[in-house]
């Protein structure tokens, strides 16, 4: 069960970086790759959307830096170490 849990948040982190990825290069709506990019979307948005909404964009000079894909990778990662922490031996 733990590897298939891990499987699952490898393919997610993935699935983030595949969206930050995306999010740099201008994608034709039309273009196969825009069908990946909107999967992308929508397997990372639950948990990036309301982050999104939360948390201010962070601000670089003329543009505005999303803080969710970290915060949701460190989220992950934090989960990841609560399920496979090990038990203290006393």
């Amino acid at each position: 069960m733990t590897q298939v849990l891990c499987t699952l948040c490898d393919i997610y982190v993935l699935a983030i970086f595949g969206r930050i990825i995306f999010s740099w290069i201008p994608i034709a709506n039309d273009s196969p790759v825009a069908v990946v990019r909107g999967v992308l979307v929508k397997v990372t948005e639950p948990l990036m959307g309301p982050l999104r909404r939360a948390l201010p964009p962070l601000r670089l000079g003329g543009f505005g830096l999303d803080l969710s894909p970290i915060v949701v990778l460190i989220l992950i990662q934090w989960v990841l170490s609560l399920v496979f922490q090990q038990p203290e031996m006393t």
